[in-house]
């Protein structure tokens, strides 16, 4: 007769199960962490480390599996330099950038006029694009697309008063869906420029309507990505940082109403206040289409 391992309390006849994994080794390695440890670090990995044992051990984590995800990690950290952020990428196919994103906008709204929503940064971003003046162009030596003139305000969120001297930092991805960084036939620092708002707090340029695109695929997002059976696609959209020394800077993006992936973007950054309309622009030779759009900022703490 084999033997019983379960235990017997009581006249109830109760039987209490022995846990499978020792429930005291996951505090042991939270108790690790040595006196000068920081209270916010202590914070972060203890959560972190509790919560990773508690995926492990819900899933019956492999080990092929475990390493399967660490490879993942090397290669998204060989793929990467200052022109491609491909961790960054991989956050994103799986809602955790926009998700982060989230949480800061919900942090920080408090108002009954709201700062300009958020949106991700994406992986694409560059430091030091030019500083041009306004009205000047970012596209160069694109003919096949659609020519836009994006111009608006910056406003102060409490006092609605328009706020002089910030700076508009825009970058975009081609008619070919590539960010210039991604293309050796672009000029280097292509569709991107900063613009410092006027005495009137306006700012204004040509741009691109946007395209929708697929994000590169041939890294580990691109390999998540068809392993989950999903599509590649980024809604058409415009980067932005907006920001001024006395103000909460505002990392955004702006979506083409048009767009067919509005409800179905890869990296999940789409917000309704963030989706805009193009409108025909007429007596414009620059420019067929047009797009007024202004930011909203709120004060530093």
């Amino acid at each position: 007769m084999a033997e019983n391992n379960d235990t017997t309390h009581g006249s109830n006849e109760s039987f209490t199960k022995p846990n499978r994994f020792d429930p005291r080794f996951t505090q042991q390695v939270v108790d690790s962490m040595g006196p000068a440890t920081s209270p916010r670090m202590r914070e972060v990995m203890s959560a972190l480390i509790n919560h990773v044992h508690d995926f492990a051990r819900e899933t019956n984590l492999t080990v092929d599996e475990w390493m399967a995800g660490v490879n993942m990690l090397n290669w998204a950290g060989k793929l990467s330099d200052d022109k491609r952020n491909e961790g960054q990428l991989v956050c994103g196919v799986i809602g955790l950038e926009s998700l982060l994103d989230n949480i800061a906008y919900e942090l920080a709204v408090d108002a009954d006029t709201p700062a300009t929503a958020s949106a991700i940064l994406g992986p694409f971003f560059r430091h030091d694009a030019p500083l041009l003046e306004n009205g000047s162009s970012i596209v160069h030596g694109i003919d096949d697309g659609e020519m836009a003139y994006m111009h608006g305000s910056v406003f102060d969120q409490k006092t609605k008063k328009p706020v002089v001297g910030a700076m508009v930092d825009v970058w975009q991805a081609s008619t070919n869906g590539l960010y210039e960084q991604q293309d050796k036939d672009q000029v280097d620092y292509n569709l991107r420029g900063r613009f410092k708002t006027d005495k009137e707090g306006r700012y204004a340029f040509y741009c691109l309507r946007p395209t929708s695109y697929p994000i590169p695929n041939d890294g580990p997002a691109g390999r998540l990505l068809k392993l989950m059976d999903r599509h590649p696609f980024r809604p058409a959209h415009i980067h932005l940082i907006v920001q001024h020394d006395s103000y909460k800077p505002l990392t955004t993006q702006i979506f083409d109403s048009k767009d067919n992936y509005l409800d179905n973007d890869s990296v999940f950054a789409v917000k309704n206040s963030l989706v805009v309309d193009f409108v025909p622009l007429e007596g414009n030779p620059k420019a067929t289409l047009e797009l007024d759009h202004s930011f909203i900022l709120s004060l530093r703490d």
